[in-house]
């Protein structure tokens, strides 16, 4: 609890905050006008290089620099981040002729990336300044600016980077996407760099990958008797049967879940034909379509059991708690 004496304090500091979030708000939002002709020759600086897109920056725009390479690099633009610092002692091998280096700096007078770039010249990389101020140093000797200034911090002493910062990660995302969407990156691409996660899982793990776990695929003709389907769960450990015609088609499915339904009533059903009690025409999925997919159906149906087909015929049985183990979810 804040003491009494404390309370005013406090309510002026969550102002403080609401108008952290305004300024920062207002600066990101103005940046659409930085969208212009220079945003466009950037994406077309990099579209051509040869080579990748190398962040560098020192301090909190070092930081941003670290994400805004990561970002790059997992929507499809191959990218990599250098410190400022640690390239004038021996880094700057990592870059290449043919890349290009994004340097970020609100002030475009940080030394240490105006050091820089003597030898980024001698290398024969291009290089885009992302920063606050057209005439400074480093915007002079850039092949290209990116104008990312800000009116205000949101510091209340104007001091302390936040809404300059923010900019520059904003204006850097859009950089990103666009160039992702000019790729025509997709979902698909984007599981392949992220293969460890649970995104990679869902984009990634196919029905046809998921069977794999129990290979069981219950079936029975439609002039089967119901015990006969029962049997088939059974034998299979399966929860469901699918109900087939003689050309191996599917016709439709029984669960056991319907046949404890039934017993309810009256056990005289055991012994007739399993089409009279069957679920005709059963969604089902195909084995190359994704298993997010079919987990979804499974959820806004409500079962356990789908079965794949290929050509309307059955060739297994997909359970809901085997899409839980493959942690497709």
């Amino acid at each position: 609890m804040i003491e009494k004496n404390n309370a005013k304090k406090m309510e002026e500091s969550l102002s403080q905050a609401k108008n952290v979030l305004q300024i920062e708000a207002e600066a990101v939002f103005s940046l659409k006008e930085k969208v212009n002709g220079l945003f466009k020759e950037a994406m077309e600086l990099i579209i051509n290089s040869p080579g990748r897109v190398v962040f560098t920056g020192l301090g909190k725009s070092g930081l941003i620099a670290q994400k805004l390479a990561a970002t790059f690099s997992s929507t499809g633009t191959p990218a990599f981040f250098v410190h400022a610092t640690e390239a004038l002692h021996g880094d700057l091998g990592m870059i290449t002729e043919g890349d290009v280096v994004a340097a970020i700096s609100n002030s475009g007078e940080t030394d240490e990336l105006i050091n820089l770039i003597p030898s980024i010249r001698r290398i024969g990389a291009r290089l885009i300044a992302i920063t606050g101020d057209q005439e400074s140093t480093l915007a002079e000797y850039a092949d290209l600016i990116i104008e990312a200034g800000v009116p205000a911090e949101a510091c209340p002493y104007n001091l302390a980077p936040t809404a300059s910062t923010t900019a520059v990660l904003a204006l850097g995302d859009a950089l990103a996407i666009a160039l992702s969407h000019f790729h025509g990156f997709t979902p698909e691409d984007f599981a392949v760099f992220h293969p460890g996660g649970s995104l990679g899982r869902k984009l990634l793990t196919k029905v046809a990958d998921v069977i794999k776990i129990r290979e069981q695929n219950p079936t029975v003709g439609e002039n089967a008797a119901v015990r006969e389907a029962l049997f088939e769960m059974t034998s299979s450990r399966m929860g469901s049967t699918s109900i087939i015609d003689k050309n191996g088609n599917l016709k439709g499915i029984i669960t056991d879940g319907d046949i404890r339904r039934l017993l309810e009533k009256s056990s005289d059903f055991i012994d007739k034909p399993v089409s009279e009690y069957m679920t005709a025409d059963p969604v089902t999925i195909e084995k190359d379509k994704l298993a997010a997919e079919a987990l979804k159906i499974m959820e806004d149906r409500e079962i356990n059991d789908l079965p794949v087909v290929e050509n309307s015929k059955p060739v297994a049985m997909l359970n809901f708690q085997d899409l839980l183990r493959a942690r497709v979810f």
